[in-house]
């Protein structure tokens, strides 16, 4: 049943279909490597921020890449992480963000960034009504986010028929 390979611990093992367990209270449990990419991907933004904020600091900027690279790969998985970046509507987004992290390598911080930012931007778009969504849950953001003129803004920037 179990197959070839399979260890009596593996078989003792609660069965998980989905990768995040649901709670009754409809919170998600995540399991350990999404944790752990959760916390690479953070650090990854905050040494891209780090090194925007030394004056586009070469080695915060490299370091801050290949940990955002990690998380995610972590998060969603090594063969989802490379159909993400080579699908077809992804492409101008992998390739703004792969080139800029190349001249980030190459001596060119502050244009590397720039253009990363915007490979990013065109990669995380389609996530960005979620994002927000996911923010306005937050009590101080939600409030912040209900002015009139922000939420102006937000669903011009993100227009997907979403209450923001």
């Amino acid at each position: 049943f179990f197959g070839r390979g399979e260890s009596a611990r593996a078989r003792d093992r609660p069965f998980r279909a989905l990768p995040f367990a649901c709670l009754e209270s409809g919170k998600m449990l995540l399991d350990d490597r999404r944790k752990i990419g959760l916390g690479l991907t953070g650090f990854g933004v905050f040494f891209m921020f780090l090194g925007a904020l030394f004056f586009f600091d070469r080695g915060f900027l490299a370091m801050g890449n290949l940990l955002f690279l990690s998380g995610v790969t972590m998060i969603i998985g090594p063969k989802a992480t490379v159909r993400f970046f080579s699908r077809k509507r992804s492409r101008r987004g992998s390739i703004a963000f792969f080139s800029g992290f190349a001249l980030v390598l190459w001596g060119w911080p502050m244009i590397g960034l720039i253009i990363e930012s915007y490979g990013i931007f065109l990669l995380f778009a389609g996530f960005l009504p979620t994002i927000l969504m996911f923010l306005k849950k937050f009590p101080p953001l939600g409030a912040i986010l209900d002015k009139p003129w922000i939420k102006q803004t937000l669903n011009k920037v993100a227009p997907a028929n979403l209450p923001v």
